[in-house]
């Protein structure tokens, strides 16, 4: 969070952005909603300026407001990690301070490996996509059974801390005070730790599935047994599974923070193996050289993807295109909005825009759900969420060899790839909430609002293609496989379409945003040097660092490559993450057996109600029968 509230120069800007937003947005308006009165005078490069000056200075201009005078103690709040804030200075303060308060290691080593990656892609483009799809290969096809285990046993571990006595724990002690509000805490972690993935997968998994159905689920492709089947695949691909991969890795490192004192880095989790005082070795730098390393893999290739993915959009829909330029513009305007809302901190931009994206996440669901299917949404749905309870054991051990690798194993993969950045920031975000809250939050909450989306934007599309309201599929086949197109064909058939099409663009760039300044400030921080909060020269450079590498992408290629490279280090955080949850299991067990579990509270408050329970269930021996 930002250590200050708002300068003079920041007032300027904010200023100036007033009316850039303002002239963009009535043209993006009239374009959108009105186009016959705008006509082919605008390019498609000139659109897509205009567009992204709209966004950027409308993002920016809220990121940039100043702390109300209620919030003025916000940015020094108590209870908040003191590395998890901004330190501000001058430009020049900033440039010459920035490499003495960088860590060697944990800064040179990934920016080294990605100049060393796309140097070999530029020299050696076949040879090093060719080693990259093999490597991937060998480990998502004969190391399934490590992703599958991991997963499983991370979701019997949240099932456990929910109803356990650990899950009484204070996070900072009996008398620690939330840092946020509760809304404001689901929001922050949510919004950072799903992306733009869940705008383009929700009407597009489930379709996948239904043309070609799971091998578990043994259905005819595109028959109506097919469609619940679809449904629960979707489900089960980014619900409880996907969220407890975050869950396993946040949790230790929230738990050794604030009760044991260790640094906010994702190599806290090794605290039990190497003691707070060993946190400098080898082993944890290697840790937090992986998390650097897959964050930015991760998140950068995201950016990439998405800015072909909503030009092939804007592409399908209304025929515009914007050649090699338009995905650097794109990818250009992203980074803007997400380093400047990094560079203001938690406090200001990164929860304010977590906050407008919770709205029109919302908004936009309940729109679909006024205008959408909502009697087959709502059926399909209710069989959907009974088949991924009742089947959710055997699928989370299923290995049905290449379709299970490139699906199920694929997505583990993915999600253990981002739990270092998205763990941190849940443990960041945790001080003074309970385990159980955390989990709740954590695992719960953020599995449910996943699963209506999918169940609502899966559900609308399955009946559009299975009744022939709209050909889904055949749009998606034009468009070479493309999900990103999947939403557009939705849209046209529904009322309102225009209305659902204008806020689903304004969803892919608000959710990469919230991720990618969330991963920013995560990154500056495990570069930085132990115990130094990062600076606003660090927040830059990681931020513009990020785009320098989603524009290598689509300029030299290899995203493909680079993506597999950077969720092949889910790999080792499945391992990790069994590590970390063995560390802390011991942990707790041996300093923690004091607090009641969620059945020992139900039963003491029954009691206090006057409905006395057993303590222990009677022996009935065979003579107490006769």
């Amino acid at each position: 969070m930002s250590t200050g509230d708002g300068t003079s120069v920041e007032a300027v800007v904010r200023s100036a952005l007033v009316p850039v937003c303002v002239v963009s947005g009535i043209v993006v308006v009239s374009g959108f909603f009105f186009p016959s009165f705008v006509g082919g005078t605008v390019s498609g490069e000139g659109w897509l300026v205009v567009s992204l000056l709209f966004f950027c200075s409308g993002l920016a201009y809220v990121a940039l407001l100043p702390l109300e005078t209620g919030d003025a103690r916000g940015a020094r709040r108590p209870g908040a990690p003191y590395l998890l804030r901004v330190r501000h200075g001058s430009p020049v303060e900033s440039v010459r301070g920035f490499l003495g308060r960088q860590d060697a290691a944990t800064f040179g080593v990934p920016v080294l490996v990605f100049v060393l990656f796309f140097a070999a892609r530029l020299l050696f483009p076949s040879g090093t996509g060719t080693v990259v799809t093999s490597v991937k290969d060998v480990i998502l096809t004969r190391f399934d059974w490590l992703f599958l285990g991991a997963v499983f046993l991370s979701v019997l571990y949240c099932l456990f801390l929910l109803v356990g006595s650990w899950g009484e724990i204070r996070l900072g002690g009996p008398d620690a005070e939330p840092t946020y509000t509760y809304p404001t805490y689901f929001a922050l972690f949510f919004t950072a730790g799903i992306a733009a993935g869940i705008v383009f997968w929700g009407p597009a998994e489930a379709i996948f599935h239904y043309r070609s159905p799971p091998p578990f689920v043994g259905a005819e492709p595109r028959s109506a047994a097919a469609i619940v089947g679809a449904l629960t695949y979707a489900l089960f691909h980014w619900g409880v599974s996907a969220w407890s991969a975050y869950l396993v890795i946040g949790l230790p490192i929230a738990y050794f923070t604030y009760q044991r004192g260790a640094p906010l880095r994702v190599s806290t989790i090794l605290a039990p193996f190497l003691g707070v005082d060993g946190l400098d070795s080898r082993w944890a730098t290697l840790v937090d050289v992986l998390a650097v390393f897959a964050t930015i893999g991760g998140v950068a290739t995201s950016v990439a993807f998405v800015g072909q993915q909503f030009l092939a959009g804007i592409d399908f829909q209304w025929g515009v295109t914007y050649g090699a330029l338009g995905p650097v513009l794109f990818v250009a305007g992203l980074t803007a909005i997400y380093s400047i809302s990094a560079e203001t901190g938690v406090e200001r931009g990164i929860r304010r825009i977590a906050g407008v994206n919770v709205v029109l996440f919302g908004l936009f669901a309940l729109l679909v759900f006024g205008v959408g299917p909502r009697s087959f949404v709502v059926d399909r749905g209710a069989a959907a969420l009974g088949s991924y309870a009742v089947n959710f054991v055997p699928m989370s051990l299923y290995t049905g060899g290449q379709w299970v690798a490139s699906w199920t194993v694929w997505n583990w993969s993915w999600w253990f790839s981002w739990a270092p950045f998205a763990g941190l920031f849940l443990a960041a975000l945790s001080r003074g909430r309970t385990v159980r809250t955390v989990v709740l939050t954590g695992v719960v909450a953020t599995s449910a609002a996943t699963l209506a989306w999918f169940l609502l934007l899966g559900g609308t599309s399955l009946y559009l293609q299975h009744h022939g309201g709209a050909d889904v599929l055949g749009s998606i086949e034009a468009h070479g496989g493309s999900e990103a197109v999947a939403g557009f064909p939705i849209f046209a058939a529904l009322p309102v379409g225009e209305l659902l099409m204008f806020l689903f663009l304004a969803l892919i760039v608000v959710f990469i945003v919230t991720s990618a300044d969330t991963s920013t400030l995560v990154v500056a921080i495990l570069a930085s040097g132990r115990e130094s909060a990062p600076t606003t020269g660090a927040i830059v450079f990681w931020g513009v660092f990020q785009g320098v590498v989603a524009v290598a992408v689509l300029l030299v290629g290899g995203g493909e490559s680079l993506q597999a490279v950077a969720v092949l280090t889910g790999g080792p955080f499945a391992v990790i993450s069994l590590v970390a949850l063995a560390g802390l299991t011991v942990t707790l067990h041996r300093d923690e057996a004091d607090h009641p579990s969620l059945v020992e509270k139900a039963r003491t408050a029954l009691g206090d109600h006057g409905v006395a329970l057993p303590k222990e269930m009677p022996d009935i021996r065979d003579e107490d029968r006769e």
